[in-house]
């Protein structure tokens, strides 16, 4: 009887988190950051559509169940796999990021986490693309409105409580893959940085490659521990910046 109780027990105990074989292993960047770990393929969330008509603008939302101090983005078939890095550099900045991305053709999506204690975890999804986004350009793009910034901040927070940051810039995110009217390739021209700082403390950084769609836009979980004043701060690779300041309020 007491054999069979427990029998029962550990049937219906939830099975422990599992290290997996997954592309991460087969996509030599995700491999090389692993260095050798397996990583868990439980506690990270990856949401992408099963099919998109564009390619030049996919929505992605990576999410971790509880805080880590990095996630890396992978695209498997583009012409370059990573798409972005975000480090989460206070808690005040939960571990949730929407964002666009740039898809070439039908593929697997990766993330990697890593945890403060050294763990890594990991996600993929498979989408389809109708139309590559790797060669596109930003429709209407206007070279007066370049590094142009748009930012909605929460407010009347408690302390502690989560509201979305909303962060974008205008901006073409010139891969070096697109031809121009005359035929040849237009230079690489990438926001490649990204930076949020409450009252001076960092909270928030990002490193965008070419698979970031243009004008790159970010969706941020901020809960912040006191009012002050928001700095964002982006930075193009040719050197130009552009910094926007809100004020975080609470209640």
């Amino acid at each position: 009887m007491i054999v069979a109780v427990l029998a029962g027990a550990l049937l219906l105990a939830p099975a422990p988190a599992a290290a997996a074989e997954g592309p991460w292993q087969r996509l030599p960047a995700a491999a090389a950051l692993l260095d050798g770990a397996d990583p868990v393929t439980r506690g990270l969330s990856l949401e992408l559509p099963l099919v998109a008509d564009d390619g030049s603008a996919v929505a992605l939302t990576v999410a971790a169940e509880a805080p880590v101090e990095v996630i890396h983005l992978f695209a498997t078939r583009n012409p370059a796999p990573e798409i972005a890095v975000y480090r989460f550099l206070d808690g005040q900045v939960q571990p949730r990021v929407a964002t666009r991305v740039r898809l070439n053709e039908s593929q697997t999506v990766i993330a990697l986490a890593r945890t403060a204690d050294g763990r890594w975890l990991a996600a993929s999804r498979e989408i389809r693309i109708t139309v590559s986004g790797c060669l596109a350009r930003a429709e209407d793009a206007d070279p007066d409105a370049e590094m142009s910034t748009r930012v909605r901040a929460p407010s009347r927070l408690r302390p502690g409580e989560a509201g979305e940051l909303l962060a974008m810039i205008t901006h073409p995110m010139e891969t070096g893959l697109r031809e121009g009217a005359d035929g040849a390739l237009v230079a690489r021209r990438l926001v490649s940085e990204f930076e949020v700082a409450l009252a001076g403390t960092p909270l928030f950084a990002a490193e965008f490659h070419a698979a970031v769609s243009a004008n790159p836009f970010l969706r941020l979980q901020l809960a912040p521990e006191a009012a002050g004043e928001l700095e964002l701060r982006w930075v193009e690779d040719g050197g130009r910046e552009a910094v926007a300041r809100a004020e975080v309020t609470l209640r």
